[in-house]
């Protein structure tokens, strides 16, 4: 075994964190904690997977759920994709028969990726795959020495046959959670603990003075930005909403009425051509991944029942609970309850 192997492995036993996902090899829930973690900090995920699990003790209760309530169940993670595929790939295990054992298997299910499928494999299955995420980049380039950007298709292959050379037959479980909970404790992003590091003396970037370089980082995408512009329609105790249509942002939950872009009191909007519109809040910004949402969010209480554009439905305003809907939404009925405590 190789002597960064069994360091490894001997800091994990010590310093491992204990976590109720780690306390069962049942492939669902591991399955699901992975999916759930996903782009999401494990104080917050942690409240979802166990959610989850209570709505949904078992991957066929999962599948038979419709993708509303799923995705309501989701409401606050983000990134919406993950819960459909998670859907999805519920109803293929179900139609399998049982969980896949194999990584070729685990891998086939809807938004399984390589990491994914290292993990759910050799944690519940003992597979000999290594995990390769960002906490193992960073402690693999780091103590190799590797430059190669992270992010990078060279990268990827780069750093997965490294993980692969270094797992220790018969320990990929170990070796796999030891390097995550290692890079997320010890190894940090900014200011890692090298001094008590128990592979201080081997490391690269302890010796040259490079942790703040290591790993190399590819060029970031430029963040763009994009204009919105919601209303909440009130008649009769009912509002508009539409769901999200596949090929952008949120796809499958639900919004309010959108108008074009400039739009707004300004009547320039020919629906709101006889009823003046209240501004409730002006650029209020929401931060996504390579996008930042500046939305302009108005209040419309038509004096006549308006017809909606094609694609929106009237529900009561008691039932916009039963609905998914992104964070966007939800601060605009924040806006709408502070009028309330005016």
């Amino acid at each position: 075994m190789h002597p960064f192997s069994q360091t490894i492995l001997d800091w994990y036993a010590c310093n491992g964190r204990d976590l109720p996902w780690r306390r069962t090899q049942d492939p669902y829930a591991v399955w699901l904690s992975e999916i759930i973690l996903q782009q999401t900090r494990i104080v917050q995920g942690m409240d979802y997977w166990k959610r989850f699990l209570k709505r949904f003790p078992t991957v066929q209760d999962l599948a038979a759920a419709s993708e509303d309530e799923v995705m309501r169940l989701w409401e606050g993670l983000g990134y919406y994709s993950r819960a459909r595929n998670l859907h999805a790939a519920a109803q293929q295990i179900v139609t399998l028969g049982a969980f896949p054992t194999t990584l070729e298997g685990i891998s086939s299910l809807k938004g399984v990726g390589d990491y994914t499928a290292a993990a759910i494999g050799s944690i519940c299955f003992g597979l000999p795959a290594a995990v390769v995420d960002g906490n193992v980049y960073r402690v693999l380039a780091r103590h190799f020495g590797v430059e190669t950007p992270v992010g990078t298709t060279a990268a990827k292959k780069e750093f997965t046959a490294l993980a692969q050379r270094l797992l220790p037959p018969g320990e990929a479980s170990a070796f796999n959670q030891g390097m995550m909970d290692f890079g997320a404790l010890q190894c940090t992003p900014q200011n890692p603990d090298c001094l008590t590091c128990p592979l201080q003396a081997s490391c690269h970037a302890f010796r040259t003075g490079r942790q703040g370089v290591l790993p190399v980082k590819k060029a970031a995408a430029q963040v763009q930005e994009r204009h919105l512009s919601y209303v909440y329609v009130r008649f009769n105790g009912e509002t508009a909403i539409r769901k999200r249509p596949a090929g952008d942002i949120w796809q499958g939950l639900w919004e309010p009425l959108r108008l074009p872009v400039g739009a707004g009191n300004d009547a320039s909007h020919a629906a709101f051509s006889e009823d003046a519109l209240q501004l409730l809040r002006k650029g209020v910004k929401h931060q996504l991944t390579h996008r930042t949402l500046i939305a302009d969010f108005y209040l419309w209480e038509p004096v006549q029942r308006p017809q909606l554009p094609e694609g929106y439905i009237w529900i009561q305003e008691t039932e916009l609970d039963r609905y998914g809907k992104p964070r966007l939404f939800e601060k605009l009925l924040e806006a709408i309850a502070g009028l309330g405590r005016q």
